[in-house]
């Protein structure tokens, strides 16, 4: 079938596709290829036996009406075996293509993964066709954008060390409305536990950054938060699979880490970013494994909740369903954390079907979300599959323990009318848990 997509026009391929010349294209695939690939590129090129067992699995290809250019075996041929087979030899228009397919039409989700009978990562492959654009310099603007934040202030908003303290020392006034005497410690040294907040929490959703330092003060966890830049675990590089930029944000956190004299790491609802802090960025790095343990917000509240030191007050009564973030649960198996969290603090659970590892992407992972508002629409359309599995629930809300997921469904809801509305496991906790008498103000 032909590759038909309706115009999009994004000044971070278009413009760069302008300026390129194709020498500088075929050096950026032949280095890829022969230089950076690994050996699983040629096990996963040869062994794929094209029998279409991945087909069905992916949310775009059913979202666009079983059309055979969004399978996940059809992306590759379109891409990496393209560029195998012209030996790296490919136009301008061949780069563009392969561009809006791998930043547009994979969330590197890895659910085709689990239907594979040889377990052939298609993920990994389409990452390859990334880092191909990245070095060429072929990325949707938005992505770009941040990524270069990241590389010049070690948080995905351009946001200032000083703005980020006055915006701490803000919020700790506020809180202390709740909680009597509350604190949101910066810079402390010693502390059991440095957290690390999302970039949106600084600027655009500070209220999740408050709740999470009211569980932390009810709690009595022995905290802080760094005074200084790396205080954003977001990895935007990642998306654009520019490594050195990737490699250097990780560096920074651990530096932090190590700086503080702290024993863990925990970090907030985030996919991408716990999956480059524990081993995306930790193997470009170059280093075996994590060297301060690095904790996702669940595993956390799981912690919390299962150790007594939160107690709920009242449950959520209004009928609940949840998402499976990709990178913590299909990726690293937190999704029966994320449902004893949510049974803890909610009366009418209705699990979500089908579910863990099988459960459908938000189809806003992997950057599409990030990809900004020229491509807004390829994720929506690309996200009907997981509009109808919410909306057949029959919940009235959404938990989703990661800012992608948070933002897509989110979108999905506007669009396709599911009435729902959509919350983190930081607001919930915040919401129901108990605190202590002597706590209030």
């Amino acid at each position: 079938m032909e590759f038909v997509r309706k115009e999009v026009n994004d000044i971070g391929i278009d413009e760069t596709l302008r300026r390129v010349d194709e020498t500088k294209i075929k050096k950026a695939i032949d280095w890829v290829l022969q230089k950076e690939a690994s050996a699983r590129l040629k096990v996963f090129v040869e062994t794929c036996m094209r029998c279409g067992m991945c087909t069905t699995s992916c949310h775009h290809y059913l979202s666009h009406d079983n059309d055979p250019t969004y399978a996940p075996a059809a992306k590759v041929k379109q891409t990496i075996w393209d560029m195998i087979r012209k030996k790296g030899k490919v136009s301008k228009e061949d780069v563009k293509k392969y561009a809006r397919i791998a930043f547009t039409e994979c969330n590197l989700c890895r659910r085709c993964v689990q239907f594979c009978p040889f377990g052939i990562d298609i993920a990994y492959l389409i990452s390859l066709v990334r880092r191909i654009c990245c070095l060429i310099g072929v990325v949707p603007q938005y992505i770009q954008d941040q990524a270069l934040s990241h590389m010049q202030t070690t948080n995905m908003l351009w946001f200032r060390q000083d703005e980020w303290l006055d915006t701490v020392l803000w919020l700790e006034d506020e809180l202390r409305a709740e909680i009597k005497d509350a604190r949101i410690p910066l810079g402390k040294r010693d502390a059991e536990i440095l957290y690390l907040a999302h970039g949106l929490e600084a600027k655009y959703m500070t209220g999740l950054l408050t709740g999470m330092a009211k569980i932390m003060n009810v709690a009595r966890v022995d905290w802080t938060m760094p005074d200084m830049d790396g205080w954003d675990y977001t990895n935007k590089a990642f998306y654009a699979q520019d490594h050195e930029t990737l490699g250097k944000v990780v560096k920074t956190h651990y530096e932090v880490a190590f700086k503080l004299n702290v024993k863990r790491i925990v970090m907030g609802e985030c996919g991408h970013a716990f999956r480059t802090g524990v081993y995306e960025g930790v193997r470009y790095l170059g280093w075996k494994d994590s060297p301060i343990p690095y904790i996702h917000g669940v595993q956390f509240f799981y912690e919390l909740i299962r150790s007594g030191k939160i107690k709920i007050r009242k449950k959520i009564e209004e009928p609940v369903t949840v998402q499976d973030p990709c990178n913590i649960v299909r990726y690293r198996g937190m999704g029966k954390m994320i449902r004893y969290i949510v049974k803890a603090t909610c009366e009418n659970f209705i699990d979500i079907n089908p579910n863990f590892e099988y459960n459908y992407c938000c189809s806003a992972g992997g950057g599409m979300i990030d990809a900004g508002p020229p491509w807004k629409m390829a994720r929506i359309e690309g996200g009907k599959t997981k509009a109808e599995q919410i909306k057949d629930t029959g919940a009235k809300l959404v938990i989703a323990p990661c800012h992608t997921c948070h933002k897509g469904i989110e979108d999905l809801n506007q669009y396709y009318k599911l009435g729902v509305h959509v919350k983190f496991l930081t607001d919930i906790i915040a919401e129901t848990m108990e605190i202590p008498e002597e706590m209030r103000p």
